[in-house]
């Protein structure tokens, strides 16, 4: 792959808008060329800024609340009892309809969010010159490397027969959550594996939560002990089954 062609569409690899199969062209490519990996860990970072940025500006329920209050509170015209009564239902309805579906919708949002940013996460680490922080393939290594940086402890599962081998492991954020970004290798394949307290996430997700149709990557997640798990690659998804059924056994 021409770096420069390459470039053009590396927006496209971040937003996961590629097939697999150029997935996997990009992901070695970025991997093996300094110049693509930096400009790739600039736009993750720039991403994840703007859309940080963007969320400073959210109106609060608060705000929502004084609004409907300030409306309620204007006067109105009198019109028949009958009329009266057939328009306080009608909008009685498409209140709690919309309520509905503005909750589903924001759910779905948030969870869509956390989807994305764990990807961006993903690709940031494959895109870097230097993706772990601890370089071990020692579990007793890598997990007492974490105490201290994170606020909760887990568990690594042992790794011997089961065709994974373990590269180290970094700190990182979603969302000022603080968590533990563990990268494995299964063939020529890289797995993240996330972990956070499931307490602090930024939105609420359950083990039947549907992944993002646009997902590039192969992903699972459950939640266990109050920390949630995240295992994500361009892996075979029944590569990422077993890493997560390692990682489950061993919580």
């Amino acid at each position: 792959m021409a770096c420069e062609s390459g470039k053009a569409r590396l927006d496209t690899y971040l937003d996961g808008e590629v097939s697999e199969e150029e997935m996997r062209t990009f992901d070695s490519h970025v991997r093996n060329c300094p110049s693509c990996s930096a400009d790739a860990l600039a736009r993750v970072q720039l991403k994840r800024a703007i859309q940080v940025a963007g969320k400073r500006f959210t109106p609060s329920a608060e705000f929502r609340k004084r609004m409907q209050q300030s409306i309620a509170s204007k006067p109105r015209h009198s019109f028949r009892l009958g009329w009266t009564l057939a328009a306080a239902a009608a909008a009685a309805v498409v209140l709690v309809v919309g309520t509905l579906t503005s909750t589903y919708l924001g759910n779905r949002s948030g969870r869509d969010q956390v989807f994305s940013e764990i990807a961006d996460l993903h690709v940031a680490a494959l895109a870097s010159s230097a993706p772990v922080d601890v370089i071990s393939t020692d579990r007793h290594t890598v997990k007492p490397w974490f105490q201290g940086r994170i606020p909760f402890a887990f568990n690594l599962p042992e790794l011997q027969n089961s065709g994974f081998s373990l590269l180290g492991g970094r700190m990182t954020y979603l969302e000022q959550t603080p968590g533990a970004h563990l990268i494995y290798d299964v063939g020529k394949h890289h797995i993240s594996v996330f972990v956070f307290q499931e307490r602090s996430m930024p939105a609420r997700l359950t083990d039947s939560s549907i992944l993002p149709g646009k997902l590039s990557f192969n992903m699972e997640t459950w939640g266990q002990g109050g920390l949630r798990y995240f295992v994500i690659g361009d892996a075979s998804a029944a590569n990422i089954d077993s890493l997560a059924k390692l990682f489950k056994a061993a919580s």
